[in-house]
């Protein structure tokens, strides 16, 4: 509880929120503070070319595929102290208590640069790096100052995608605050994860005709803001009557944008989820029928079917909660995790959720977990780790 502290102060904002953009220097700095607790905890520490990292304790047979468990530090602008920065210290707070026994495995804590993805537009970074899932162009992205990814990785002493990429590990364990209400409800501390939402990005361009904003009659004005409001209550109203999808609305930006100037280019992102592929796919389709019948441009900017998580991997997360003594429900997630990323690149993967309160909220500065119930994950996922890596008695 200490060190989640620690890490709220980097970054943090007059509202009680924290700011770390991925692959900026609040994200390096808090990275450079988990490396340190890292090497304390006898760890042998190590950075990839994406800038992600990894603490390492060797097992004694070095041809089993490593087991890694972890999450992310970085945060969208003023969210919580618990998102991502949980998942990796309760990995580091199991890996020390596992330290005085012998692992067949090699262990490794690790943390995921950029996971949130807001300042760069796509998210999961690191691990689409550790998983093969980055091109040229992932590297071209730029963020509102024009900084390309691959200078912000180059002014932080990484090389991107000239340098080596480890192995992929045999299993994957990310332990993840809910950012939901539904433990809350139920009076349960933790929930083991049964698979990730789909999810599909968009952006749309809206085109219509700016002008002075006093002397422009209301009728007959091609206004793009309101072309884009239209599309966004009709894509609300279809994802009311499909039931199981959810659909945002998230970034509105309006070209050359001023108080007395009518716009005439508006750019949206789209976000869609779905618990089923089919579903994920009408809901694409709809948003693509809808910018097409408002005379818009629209992009795909990614599409990610839902991904099952390991039926190993939520064994030994039910097997050691069981030995705690920790009810468990099962759910799927509605949000996207590292952990999807490996699951999808065939990587036993598998999350353990953390009870959220103050009504599930995340993203804020609101964004709370219980002592008792980290407590209650770190001896659930230490349990875990031991089965997955093999503790050899």
């Amino acid at each position: 509880m200490d060190r989640l502290e620690q890490l709220a102060r980097i970054g943090a904002g007059p509202g009680g929120g924290v700011t770390r953009a991925g692959l900026g220097r609040a994200e390096q700095h808090a990275c450079e503070l988990v490396a340190s607790w890292m090497a304390e905890a006898g760890l042998e520490v190590s950075w990839d070319a994406a800038g992600n990292l990894f603490g390492r304790r060797r097992g004694v047979d070095p041809d089993a595929p490593e087991v890694w468990s972890g999450s992310h530090l970085d945060t969208v602008p003023g969210g919580g102290r618990f998102d991502g920065a949980l998942g990796v210290l309760a990995a580091l707070a199991a890996a020390r208590r596992l330290a005085g026994e012998e692992l067949r495995a090699t262990l490794a804590v690790c943390v995921f640069r950029d996971e949130e993805g807001y300042r760069f537009g796509r998210g999961v970074f690191g691990s689409r790096f550790v998983c093969g899932r980055l091109c040229e162009a992932d590297l071209d992205l730029t963020d509102e100052e024009g900084t390309s990814v691959r200078a912000a990785l180059s002014a932080l002493g990484f090389t991107g995608l000239r340098g080596p990429r480890a192995p992929l590990p045999g299993r994957f364990v990310e332990v993840h605050v809910e950012q939901g209400p539904v433990l809350e409800r139920a009076g349960a501390p933790l929930a083991v994860v049964t698979s990730i939402t789909g999810m599909a990005g968009f952006v749309v361009r809206f085109h219509g005709e700016s002008g002075h904003a006093g002397t422009l009659p209301m009728a007959g004005r091609r206004d793009a803001f309101l072309a884009a409001a239209s599309f966004a209550l009709a894509l609300r109203d279809e994802a009311l009557r499909m039931g199981e999808v959810v659909a945002t609305v998230g970034d509105v930006r309006i070209a050359d944008a001023a108080s007395n100037v009518v716009p005439g280019r508006v750019e949206v992102t789209v976000d869609v989820r779905a618990p089923t592929t089919a579903a994920l796919t009408a809901i694409a389709a709809a948003v693509r029928r809808l910018a097409e019948s408002a005379g818009a441009e629209i992009d795909e900017v990614s599409f990610d079917p839902p991904v099952p998580l390991s039926p190993v991997v939520q064994e030994a997360l039910r097997e050691a909660a069981l030995a705690e003594g920790v009810p468990t429900p099962a759910f799927g997630s509605g949000a996207g995790h590292d952990a999807g990323i490996l699951a999808a690149a065939g990587v036993e993967a598998g999350m353990l959720f953390v009870r959220s309160r103050n009504g599930g909220v995340s993203h804020r500065p609101e964004e709370l977990s219980d002592r008792d119930d980290i407590v209650a994950a770190v001896a659930v996922l230490t349990g875990a780790l031991r089965a997955l890596c093999g503790s050899i008695a």
